[in-house]
Formats: structure tokens, sequence, C-alpha cells
């Protein structure tokens, strides 16, 4: 289970796929036969279009291929791709993007749960590249890469001064070749020496499971036994004399019987990518049996969306149907009174069972459309921190040669009509992470606390 750190790993998920990406619509065009309308090796300039006149561009342009003294730096798809890299930064939206053929297949990948590279999440702390998580079964953890790892070179190349998305790419690579990462552990100040072989690594968007209260790592069970206990004694005995209050602080720390054996459902959902639907299915599927084995030990649901920097719109109206009978899901707003409803589409199976959403900084737009609808219909209350606050909608074009295009056409709204945009969803339980003590987890623990009272 991923703790402390992981409040750093939309960090990494906006880097690493360019910082841009979460939050597509299922749209998409495939424009095979694209070619750009600019000969740049052509002497004469293009005709003008939609009213603009080329000629200084292309003034520019010559001259850079005659008087830039490097000529072996000039290349003319690299000056084609910034040029419509400037055009669309012009319009100052950060997620409207030109996307260059690697950085979109990056993107594709990502949302795919698919690539080449170690397995292991990065964040950053104190300036430092950090592994928030080597992936379970993936080649870094098989190497000997450990959370919490502060990497110092690459290949013995200084990472001092890079950004995460020099880390990733300089990272990862094809499958079977090999990367040697230098890291420092925590309380150590030697460098070590790992070297890891490159593999396919496979992303699982969902997972989740019925799990007794004592299989849930980084919470404390005695807290919860304790409040679970006064909650016991407060329902059942009313108000007590001091002194049969002094005595029950006495046995503070003794579990109340029965604690440990009851249960939560637990998903955790980190991305809404290509293959999220077909996941949670499956899991929902399989936790739907267990639940009817389970019996009133079963006491509620945690959906944790921490971290999850979003992905396809649709796929996130498809999961919140899991959890509401009926209504609007999340409004499309183009402008000029065009909006959109998207509302409940399926027969869930989890929409009776009492429900906590726990959510945080890195929470972003898909996962943001989900726990705001959870909200305005109160099926769910909200622990952790305020999201992020990604209120667009984008659409991902294909434009042949492996470059694509992202373009904002539209934002959304909760149920209530509530635009995130720069503000994000305020949890209804404020909870912070506690960050000198990496193995608890606050914010779930009060997720299991809320669900046993």
């Amino acid at each position: 289970m991923r703790t402390r750190l992981l409040q750093l790993i939309f960090v990494a998920l906006f880097s690493a796929l360019g910082g841009y990406f979460v939050g597509v619509t299922k749209i998409t065009s495939d424009w095979k036969q694209y070619k750009p309308s600019i000969n740049i090796t052509s002497k004469e300039p293009p005709p003008a279009v939609s009213n603009i006149d080329f000629s200084l561009f292309w003034t520019v342009l010559q001259k850079l291929e005659n008087s830039y003294y490097d000529k072996s730096a000039i290349s003319s798809q690299m000056l084609l791709n910034g040029a419509i890299s400037g055009m669309v930064g012009s319009l100052d939206d950060p997620y409207t993007v030109f996307l260059p053929p690697k950085q979109n297949n990056d993107f594709k990948q990502g949302l795919a749960g698919q690539f080449e590279g170690i397995g292991a999440e990065l964040g950053m702390r104190d300036k430092q590249i950090i592994v928030i998580a080597p992936l379970d079964g993936m080649p870094a953890q098989k190497a000997g890469i450990k959370a919490g790892d502060a990497i110092v070179k690459v290949d013995d190349k200084s990472t001092e001064g890079w950004t995460l998305v020099e880390a990733v790419e300089k990272i990862r690579g094809p499958k079977g070749t090999t990367v040697t990462l230098s890291v420092v552990r925590k309380d150590e100040t030697k460098p070590k020496e790992i070297k890891i072989t490159r593999g396919t690594i496979l992303v699982k968007s969902v997972d989740g499971k019925i799990k007794k209260l004592s299989e849930i790592e980084n919470i404390s069970l005695e807290n919860i036994s304790q409040k679970d206990k006064d909650e016991k004694i407060s329902k059942n005995e009313g108000e007590k004399k001091e002194e049969e209050k002094g005595s029950k602080k006495e046995d503070s720390k003794v579990p109340v019987l029965g604690t440990k054996d009851k249960q939560v459902i637990y998903i955790r959902l980190s991305q809404f990518g290509d293959r999220t639907n077909n996941e949670w299915v499956s899991m929902v599927n399989d936790v739907s049996v267990q639940m009817k084995k389970s019996g009133s030990a079963l006491k509620g649901l945690i959906l944790d969306l921490r971290n999850n920097p979003g992905g396809y719109l649709t796929d996130a109206s498809f999961i919140a149907s899991e959890f509401l009978k009926e209504g609007v899901i999340v409004v499309q707003d183009k402008g000029k009174g065009e909006k959109t409803n998207f509302e409940v589409s399926r027969k869930g199976l989890l929409t009776d069972i009492p429900m906590i959403a726990l959510i945080n900084k890195g929470s972003a737009s898909a996962s943001e459309i989900v726990a705001g609808a959870l909200r305005d219909y109160n099926r769910a209350k909200l622990i952790g921190e305020t999201s992020f606050g990604k209120g667009t909608i984008q659409q991902a074009e294909d434009l042949g040669d492996g470059a694509g295009l992202h373009v904002t056409i539209a934002k959304w709204l909760t149920p209530k009509g509530t635009w995130v945009h720069e503000k994000g969803i305020t949890p209804d339980i404020a909870v912070a992470l506690d960050e000198k003590n990496p193995s608890h987890d606050t914010q779930l623990e009060r997720a299991v606390e809320e669900l046993v009272k």
C-alpha cells in the first residue's frame, strides 16, 4: 500500500507524461494521411491562412537556415515542431498541447498501462529525485530499489538540477537494455549503485478487495479499536462517573473483541486509462461475491482516489455509475449555452453500501469528477486534502507521423454546477498525512474509523 510519499506521485505522473494530459475525452481522429502543409525546404512562402501573413515566419526561418553558425544543429522537423509548439503554447493553456511523436507515444503508453522501463514511481523531495515506490514484481523491485531511495546519478550522470521529466526520459528505455542508478538511502550517506535491466511494465489501474481491519497496512488498529470501544461505551452505557471513566483509560490500549475481524472493501483507483473499465468490472464482480459471505462483518467501502491524475471523462462517468442509482454525474459545458449531461448509465453493484472516498492534491480531473458527484449526492464522505483542481476537458487527436494534439474543448461541472478549476474539491473531513511517520496512513485510518463507528 502506498502512503506518505504518495502525495508527490501526481507530480511524477503529470511531469512524466508531459504535464498536461489528464482529463482527455475518449475522442480521437486518426489523420493517417496528414502531412504538414508547409514545406520548409521550399524557397517560396506558403499562402496566407486564416488571414495570417506568414511572410515574417518565412523570413525568420530562412535567416536561421542561412545564418545560424552550427548548421549541424539545424533540423527541418525540429524547427517545424518548435514552431507548432510555440503556436499552441501562445494560447496560455497548459492543457492544450502539441505532442511530438515520442511524447505522444509516451502519453499513450501511460494510459494503456504498459510501457518499457524499470517500473518505479518517481517524485521530488528537497530538489532530489525520489523513488515513491517500486512496482511489485517489476525490474526495479527485483534489483533492490526501495521506496524512499534518492536517485543521485543515472548511468554516472548527476541528477542535480534535473526535472522529473528529465529523470523519466533518462531512466526509461527499451526492454532488455540496462540502466545504473546510484541511490542514497535514508540515514545513509554513501551511494549504492544498482544495475537494472529494463522490462515491459504493466500497471494495473484498479486494485480492490475485501479486507479485515487487521490486514490493512499502515494504519493503527489500536487507535481504531479504542475509537470503536469509546463509541460502544457511549451508546450502550450512557454517561459514566468520572472514576469509571478513569478506570476505562487504564485499559485504553486493549482492543475491543472482534474489531480486528471487521471488514471493509478497499478499492485503489490509480488512473482512468485504456483498461480501467475492464479491470473495474472484473474487480467489482469478485467483490460482490465476497460481500454475500461477509455479512454483518462488512462495514463499508473505501474508494482511494489519492494521486489519481485522471484520464478519460467517459470512464469517470462509468465508474461513478457503480455507486449512484440515478442522476447527472458530470456536465460538459462548451460555452454559449451548449451543455451535455453525462448521466448514470448502468445498474451499479455498490449503490447502497456505506462509503468513504479519499482524495488529496494529486487527485485531478476524472478523479475529481467522481469525487464531485459522490459529494453532491451525499453518497460518500470525502476525507483527505483539497484536490488538484482541473476542470477542463481535452480532445486528443492523432496528426500522423506519430505526433498528436490535445485541445481544450470544454469545461466540466459537478452535478450541482460547481467548477473546480484551480480551486479543487474540499474534503468533508480534512486529514493531513504525517510526514514524520511515513508508515502511518492517517487518512486511510480516519476513513476506517468513520466506517466502523
